[in-house]
């Protein structure tokens, strides 16, 4: 047991009495949110919500001719810069090892 004091007065409680109290609020919390939810439902927006989850499909769309084709030309385009970095880079490289090897 244990005492706490309120508005001037002491009182005792047991644990036990504090979980009854919790349970109250969930048992509050779910009839109203319970009541919410099934208004919802036969709502039309709730319906409405319905309809669309149950006619959402998983199946692929066939893949667009036009599509594929411009995603080859942005590979190839890809593939022509990646050269010309490492062009870069290696001429970048000759110049730092020139500079680093001592005059002969």
């Amino acid at each position: 047991m244990k005492q706490i004091e309120t508005y001037g007065r002491t009182s005792t409680y047991s644990p036990l009495e504090k979980a009854v109290d919790m349970e109250g609020v969930l048992a509050i919390t779910f009839i109203f949110g319970g009541g919410t939810l099934f208004l919802l439902s036969v709502s039309p927006i709730g319906k409405a919500y319905a309809e669309r989850i149950r006619a959402k499909t998983h199946e692929l769309a066939p893949p667009d001719p036009q599509v594929l084709a411009e995603l080859d030309e942005l590979r190839g385009q890809i593939s022509e810069l990646h050269e010309r970095v490492d062009f870069a880079e290696r001429l970048l490289a000759e110049r730092r090892e020139a500079q680093q090897l001592p005059p002969a």
